[in-house]
């Protein structure tokens, strides 16, 4: 159970080596440290993470997903759930995974394309309905759907990725609604370019943040029972703006 602070005693990962996702249940660690079941593929990278986890005062169950596989998402979430009546309930679910993969290539090439479709936004629908059963029947918990803002208005460098985020935001920003009734908070995080593994090798953009930037974001809005927050806090105001920018004038944008 979430205690006064606002510190969750238990945290489902989905996307378990998200750099982001980690850096969340570490910025929770600092308060309370919780117990983590950590969902993402076998592989060194995960054992890495549960280290990391460990490390910062987590007490870490590792769960098999695989955002390719169906079937996976329905074990995963049975298992963080259904772990020993002793754990308590799932106080804050992080939905965490994503791919950024070649953006040329990916309006060119069906099967690119359908990839990314498939775990950024096809995925995160399947979790997201499977999870919210299970916080409707707790009758409490919060989810985290880490979305972006270039869901907000897709650009020409990125529009097949941005497409997928704001299939995904829509997505789990209805689902916020459909949950309220039942106690069921969803909390829809939308960064800017963020300094990881995903955008390595790739020029920041303004704004940029790292990891544990976006993890204070998070951690302040699951307090604070806000609904949507931007990583940083300004780019609401910048993307409000270019929202509304003529198409001839935004297509000759510097994005």
């Amino acid at each position: 159970m979430i205690d006064a602070a606002g510190n969750p005693g238990r945290i489902l990962l989905l996307g378990g080596t998200s750099e982001i996702g980690l850096a969340v249940a570490e910025r929770f660690a600092r308060d309370r440290a919780p117990e983590v079941a950590l969902a993402a593929r076998p592989s060194p990278r995960r054992a890495a993470a549960a280290d990391r986890l460990r490390a910062a005062g987590c007490t870490v169950t590792e769960v098999d997903l695989d955002a390719t596989d169906r079937s996976s998402h329905r074990s995963a979430v049975a298992a963080a759930f259904d772990a020993a009546p002793d754990s308590g309930d799932v106080d804050v679910v992080v939905v965490a995974f994503g791919v950024l993969g070649d953006q040329e290539a990916a309006w060119q090439d069906v099967d690119a394309a359908v990839a990314m479709a498939e775990v950024n936004y096809t995925a995160a629908v399947s979790v997201g309905v499977l999870v919210a059963d299970r916080l409707r029947r707790q009758g409490h918990g919060t989810v985290v759907a880490l979305s972006s803002v270039a869901g907000e208005r897709p650009r020409r460098s990125n529009f097949v990725y941005g497409s997928t985020k704001a299939g995904m935001d829509a997505f789990y920003t209805g689902l916020r609604e459909a949950l309220r009734p039942h106690g069921v908070r969803v909390v829809v995080v939308r960064p800017g370019f963020v300094r990881s593994r995903m955008t390595e090798g790739m020029s920041p953009a303004p704004l940029a943040q790292e990891p544990a930037q976006v993890a204070e974001t998070v951690v302040h809005a699951v307090r604070r029972g806000r609904d949507t927050v931007w990583a940083p806090a300004p780019l609401r105001l910048v993307m409000s703006v270019l929202r509304h920018v003529p198409a001839r004038v935004f297509r000759r944008l510097p994005m």
